[in-house]
């Protein structure tokens, strides 16, 4: 199209995608105690919570690695025939969040997680990605450029003309969080469950404007 200068332009988004093996596993780790006191509630999840942190470290996940993402006492509530809602407990919970940068060890660290925590531990989900995403994003950069470019020049064939100088490029932004596993609701035993990282896949987009020459 022409613009105020009079000048042909075309405009065209180009996307692309590349994959590489993930070195980074991030685990939801729950801890959910239910105690007939709020003391006991609390002091047991904390002291399931400690036993997972330290199976983690044992592990060779470092502390910046461990974060606490979440915590939570509240009464367990029951409906009782003729005396209404009642309270029959109380349940602390808390939530870790760990990065595991030995993806390859993954399988062993979740085994060490729900053998430490027992029956009041949970795996909320996993999560496969990148610790840094800037090669895998460069490749699936170029890749739009490309998919924009062969674009563009089909378009100009198209209309008896051919592309020019570059006029502007903008870089649109794609989700590019890490990549979701099968969610485990409740870890039921402490035998190894097999991750597999497979590749993980980054993706990007890009509105480039050309000249339209004839």
């Amino acid at each position: 199209m022409a613009g105020d200068t009079g000048i042909r332009t075309i405009t065209v988004t180009g996307t692309g995608a590349a994959e590489a093996p993930p070195d980074l596993l991030t685990i939801s780790v729950g801890v959910e105690c239910r105690r007939a006191s709020v003391g006991s509630a609390y002091a047991d999840a904390g002291t399931a919570s400690a036993a997972v942190s330290e199976v983690l470290r044992q592990n060779g996940v470092a502390d910046a690695d461990i974060r606490t993402s979440g915590l939570n006492v509240r009464p367990e509530l029951v409906w009782r025939e003729g005396e209404g809602q009642q309270v029959a407990g109380y349940v602390a919970s808390s939530m870790l969040t760990v990065r595991v940068r030995r993806v390859a060890a993954a399988s062993a660290v979740i085994a060490a997680v729900v053998d430490a925590g027992g029956d009041d531990v949970r795996l909320n989900g996993l999560e496969l990605g990148f610790a840094d995403e800037s090669a895998v994003l460069a490749r699936a950069r170029e890749a739009a450029w490309q998919d924009a470019v062969a674009a563009a020049e089909k378009f100009a064939a198209l209309a008896s003309a051919h592309l020019g100088a570059v006029v502007s490029v903008s870089e649109h932004p794609l989700s590019s969080g890490p990549v979701p596993v099968a969610r485990l609701e409740r870890a039921v035993a402490t035998d190894a469950i097999s991750v597999e990282a497979g590749h993980a896949s980054l993706g990007a987009s890009v509105t480039v404007v050309w000249e339209l020459l004839a």
